[in-house]
Formats: structure tokens, C-alpha cells, sequence
């Protein structure tokens, strides 16, 4: 509010100690701003902007709407020619959008919800929240079909700035309400950035004269196994400090840099820690600014001094190579951190593990990771304190055809699982049929350019393969795996599970989905509906790796298990984990407030690298 300065009335009121306004945060004023403003081509629309704006927002126009931490992109949520013009414009073919909803009246003609989801949305941080669509909804007219293709959820937020409320009471419809940038790129926040980089997208701008100080994307969240689970971190959530467990208070300060896909950084200092705000993925240059951005912002807000820096063990993560670099120029310790030992390290942290309550059994099901060996990993049973992890059971690793070209072609990992669990004369070649199966076979058979990992992403990716709802590319990380949930969300309860086998391989119990995968063929060969086979998959998995983790527990006694990785946002697996978990007795340390995806792969890494440090 710097640049506004206050018109006569004003200066009266905040003058006079015996005005209300004396002791209040400033307020907005029709004489001395902010002022609102609507431009379409780069020139001001004259008359009432907020009218304006709803009349052509009902109209089918595409406006950048400017919020708290950022611009959003609205549209007609119910105009099918609006959202396809969006998804159009924005490069977004399938990735489901945001919607901004007036009130509870209007929401309760397009979703169901539980009484906890309602408070959820309620609270102050307002967080977006995977809401199942209601059965025949009757909104008229009826919401826009791609809005989330494939998905049984949207993801809907109320109202939370002023303009916000007035806007949707004006249009008096749902709202798309998505990020303002290019596919791929951080959020928008500067008025300049606006104008320029969303040309082409929006029709005009609706937005004001009161500067953004900091990027700031929505917080997204779901209601799973009994709880709010945070997804991404955002407004409304960052950076609010988080205590460390006990033992932790005389830490030393330690900088944790996070991952390469949804960074985030962490901060540790006087037995708490800030878990900064989502940034997005590092291969991105513009996200590569704000990651340099938020390091320096953060460090300079919370006057953070560390001790050491924490990073990742891939050598080739840009953060890693950030870390490296910091650490050199500031003569600091570099602790490597595994990938998915931070992972368990944050849900034990998260629920107040001390430091010196022994190791957990933690369940990591995850993307890929580099594990300690060299190899890929993300389905693993791990024997973890805060110093220190130990891999006791995995998945059976499967060959990951072109690299990283698997993690966006899931037919590609499907061929590997069949084949390595299917007699050749069982596999249709339908499956496979105008795509180069033979040349992805012939790579396998050679072993060029196929890494190995036991990743329980892929395998999700794989089995949404086998049931038509995988593209041959995927258009954004997590597309066949959530239509995969979808699909199994729906499914009558009729219980039933795919089995898996467990054999002993290089001193590990790994898990071979072989059984598994007879069956989902034999079963889609004679007709069963693709979502009780998704349903059994889904009870399959959790089964195999809950036995699998209750073994290693009574082996090792281990008083508690953890369960995290980005998979475990699938909250039909979490369901499942948490039923057959719960007969041990054990507390199940599960991730709440901290994303279990990689968002909260840094408040992993800090207390890791604290405890080690204080261990040396």
C-alpha cells in the first residue's frame, strides 16, 4: 500500500484516535485507490470494470482476472466453446482446470461434499479441493465436458479476495480459475509480465493498481483416509513455520534446495522449519528464476545463516548442482540426501517423530528417485531413522525403454511388465498395435538406453495403459495415473485384489506384479468392467507392499510406519494402505500438511542433514 496516498478523509480518520480506522489495516477508498480497471487490447474499457467484465466473461470472453499471488485465467465455466478456446490457447489439452464457485448453493449443484471438505474450503487459506462431481447435476446451463476429461473430481476453490466475491456474484455462473502463464511457466504476478506474456491467451485484463509482492500459487488439497492431505503449498500455507519434532530444538541451521519436479526449498533454523511455497519445475528457465528468487527472498525475510546445505543425490538435479555450488562458495558442508529416505524423513517430522524414538518402517511409493546404488527407484520398503535408511524390500525393477521417454509414454513400460510376466502368445498385439513395439522390444533384448527401476509410478502408468485411458504421450506428469484412479473410484465395492508374488533377489524381498498382470489380462480378455480390474489393481498393490512392510516390522521391530511418495496422493490407494496398516496397531505416520510428492521432498532433506549433523 506504499504507493497510495491517503485523500483528506482518510488522513482524518487514521489521524484520530478515536476513529476505528486509526487502529485498522488500511482499507480500500473510492478517492484515494486502489482503483480497478478493465483493458481489452491493450487499451482501458471505459465505464464500470467489474460489470464490464461480467458481461463478457458470460459472453465467452477469456480475461486475466488479478488475484493475491498472482493473475488467474477465467472463462465461462459452463461455455464448452470457452474452455476448449482456453485449453487451445494455453497449450492444455487435458490437464484438468480450476474452478472458482460463489457460494455453497452453487457448489452443491455441481459437487457432493463431506462436512471435513466443507470446512476445508472454508478455511482461511482457501485452498483448491478435489470435490467428487455430483451425479446428474442439474446446474443450468451444465458444466463445460472438458473441463477435467476422464477425472470423477474437480478441483474448486470459493471465493477469497474482494474482487473475487464481487466478480462471481456478477456473473453468477462457475468459473474457470487457472493459473495465468504459458504451459509449463510460473504463475504470472507482475501487471508488465501480464500484459506481455498472456498475449494471445486472454482477451483483456481485469485487474487494479495495488502491486503483487510475491508470487504465490494456490494451495491445492484433497480429504483422504480421514484427513486434509495438502498437495501443493501455496497461498494461504506458506511459508507459516513448521516446529521440529523434539530433539531437534539445538539443531544447526541447514538450507535444503528439494528436487527437480515441483521444487520447493526448506529452511531450518531454532527448531522450526519453512517449507517454502511451490515453485514449479526446474526445467523450466523461468522456474530456474524463481528458484534463485525464493532462495534469496527467503534467506534475506527470515535472516537464515546455515550451517549446511542438504540436496538431493542426483548428481544431475539442478538443484543438486545449485547446492554443490552454494556450498563451494560459501565453504559449507554438502549433505546428499536419498531421494525417498527424505521422503519418509518428512512424514516423520511432519508427525512428531523425535529424533530419538528409533527407526519406522516407511512405505515409499513414488515416481523415480536415484537410489543409493545407482539405480532408479520408487516403490520401496525402507528401515529409516533420521540418519540413515536401509532398503529392505522394492518392487521388481522393469526396464524403462529410451530413459525418460518411459516416464511419458506409459505403452512403452506396459510392453516391459508384460513381457516379463506373460508367455509372448498371451500378449495381444493389439495392445501395441501403430506403435514400434518391436524396436522398444529389440532395445530391451540389446539393452541400449534402458535403465532399470522399480517405480511404482510406471506401474500405474502401465496398468492405465492396458486399459485404453493412457494417450500415446502423456500431456502432463500424473495423466494416466489419475484416470486410472478415477476409473477405480467408480467401481462397485465388491472387494477382490490382484495378487502379487515375493521373491528374494540380492538380499531384498522384491515384489513381482507378474500374478497381477496374468490376471488383469485374463479378466479384460473375457469382458470384466475396466474399473473392477482397476479396483483390484488398486487393492493389489496396497496389499502387497502393507504385508511387505508388516513383515519388516515384526523383523526389525520398528514401532511405527510412514508412508509417503507421490503415489500415496492416489487417496484410493491410501484407503487401502490405511485399512490393512491399521490391524498392526502401529502409529501410521502419514503426510498431511507437507505434500507427500516432491513439494515436500526439502523438509525431508533439513531434517535429515540436521540429525546428521548433530550426530557428527
Amino acid at each position: 500500500m506504499r504507493g497510495f496516498h491517503l485523500c483528506r478523509e482518510c488522513q482524518r480518520d487514521y489521524g484520530d484516535p478515536a476513529d476505528r480506522r486509526f487502529h485498522a489495516q488500511p482499507i480500500a477508498c473510492p478517492a484515494c485507490g486502489p482503483r480497478l480497471a478493465l483493458e481489452m487490447g491493450g487499451a482501458r474499457v471505459p465505464g464500470d470494470p467489474l460489470a464490464e467484465a461480467a458481461r463478457r466473461l458470460r459472453a465467452g470472453a477469456i480475461l486475466a482476472i488479478k488475484g493475491i499471488g498472482g493473475f488467474h485465467i477465467a472463462c465461462d465455466a459452463t461455455n464448452e466453446a470457452a474452455v476448449a478456446e482456453l485449453r487451445r490457447r494455453k497449450s492444455r489439452p487435458g490437464k484438468p482446470l480450476a474452478l472458482m464457485v460463489r457460494d455453497r448453493a452453487m457448489l452443491d449443484q455441481i459437487c457432493t461434499l463431506e462436512p471435513a471438505e466443507w470446512e476445508a474450503l472454508c478455511r482461511p487459506s482457501a485452498p483448491i479441493l478435489l470435490l467428487r462431481r455430483r451425479d446428474g447435476a442439474r446446474l443450468a446451463p451444465t458444466l463445460a465436458p472438458s473441463l477435467a476429461p476422464g477425472n470423477a473430481r474437480l478441483g474448486v476453490m470459493l471465493p477469497y479476495t474482494p474482487l473475487h466475491h464481487l466478480l462471481t456474484e456478477a456473473v453468477g455462473r462457475p468459473l474457470v480459475m487457472t493459473s495465468a502463464n504459458r504451459s509449463g511457466e510460473p504463475q504470472i504476478y507482475r501487471d508488465e509480465d501480464a500484459r506481455e506474456g498472456l498475449e494471445g491467451i486472454v482477451d483483456g485484463l481485469l485487474g487494479h493498481d495495488r502491486p503483487i509482492a510475491r508470487r504465490l500459487d494456490d494451495s491445492v488439497a484433497r480429504v483422504a483416509a480421514g484427513a486434509l492431505r495438502v498437495m501443493r503449498r501455496g497461498r494461504g500455507l506458506a511459508p507459516a513455520p513448521r516446529p521440529l519434532p523434539p530433539g531437534f530444538s539445538s539443531a544447526p541451521a541447514v538450507l535444503a534446495l528439494g528436487g527437480e519436479l515441483k521444487s520447493a526449498i526448506c529452511l531450518s533454523t531454532a527448531g522450526r522449519a519453512l517449507l517454502s511455497h511451490h515453485l514449479g519445475d526446474l526445467d523450466e528457465l523461468t522456474t530456474q528464476d524463481a528458484f534463485e528468487t525464493a532462495i534469496a527472498d527467503y534467506a534475506a525475510l527470515f535472516d537464515h545463516r546455515p550451517a549446511a546445505i542438504a540436496v538431493d543425490l542426483h548428481p544431475d538435479y539442478r538443484a543438486s548442482r545449485r547446492g554443490a555450488a552454494l556450498a563451494a562458495e560459501r565453504g559449507l558442508p554438502l549433505i546428499g540426501v536419498q531421494h525417498h529416505h527424505a521422503h519418509i524423513a518428512a512424514a516423520m517430522a511432519e508427525n512428531g517423530w523425535a529424533v530419538d524414538a528409533g527407526p519406522v518402517i516407511g512405505i515409499a511409493l513414488d515416481g523415480l528417485g536415484l537410489g543409493e546404488d545407482g539405480t532408479a527407484w520408487g516403490a520401496e520398503i525402507l528401515l529409516c531413522d533420521y540418519t540413515q535408511s536401509r532398503r529392505l524390500a522394492r518392487l521388481r525393477p522393469i526396464a524403462l525403454a529410451g530413459g525418460d521417454v518411459a516416464s511419458r509414454e506409459p505403452w512403452r513400460v506396459l510392453l516391459a511388465h508384460l513381457d516379463a510376466s506373460l508367455p509372448p502368445g498371451d500378449i495381444s498385439p493389439a495392445l501395441f498395435d501403430g506403435l514400434p513395439a518391436a524396436t522398444v522390444r529389440a532395445m530391451i533384448a540389446r539393452g541400449i538406453n534402458v535403465p532399470l527401476a522399480s517405480s511404482a509410478g510406471r506401474l500405474f502408468d502401465a496398468m492405465a495403459a492396458l486399459l485404453g485411458l493412457a494417450p500415446r504421450r502423456l500431456s502432463f506428469e500424473g495423466e494416466a495415473a489419475m484416470a486410472l484412479e478415477a476409473l477405480a473410484e467408480s467401481a462397485p465395492r465388491t472387494g477382490g485384489f490382484y495378487a502379487s508374488g515375493v521373491v528374494a533377489e540380492n538380499g531384498l524381498a522384491t515384489i513381482d506384479p507378474a500374478p497381477m498382470w496374468r490376471a488383469a489380462v485374463t479378466d479384460l480378455a473375457a469382458g470384466q468392467p475396466r474399473a473392477v480390474i482397476a479396483a483390484r489393481f488398486h487393492a493389489g498393490v496396497a496389499r502387497a507392499f502393507a504385508d511387505a512392510a508388516l513383515a519388516a516390522a515384526a523383523e526389525h521391530g520398528a514401532r511405527a510406519l510412514a508412508l509417503s511418495g507421490g503415489v500415496m496422493q492416489n487417496a484410493v490407494l491410501l484407503d487401502h494402505l490405511v485399512a490393512r496398516l491399521a490391524s498392526a496397531g502401529l502409529p501410521l505416520l502419514i503426510p498431511a500438511e507437507v505434500p507427500a510428492n516432491d513439494g515436500g521432498l526439502a523438509f525431508g532433506q533439513v531434517v535429515v542433514a540436521a540429525a546428521r549433523l548433530m550426530q557428527r
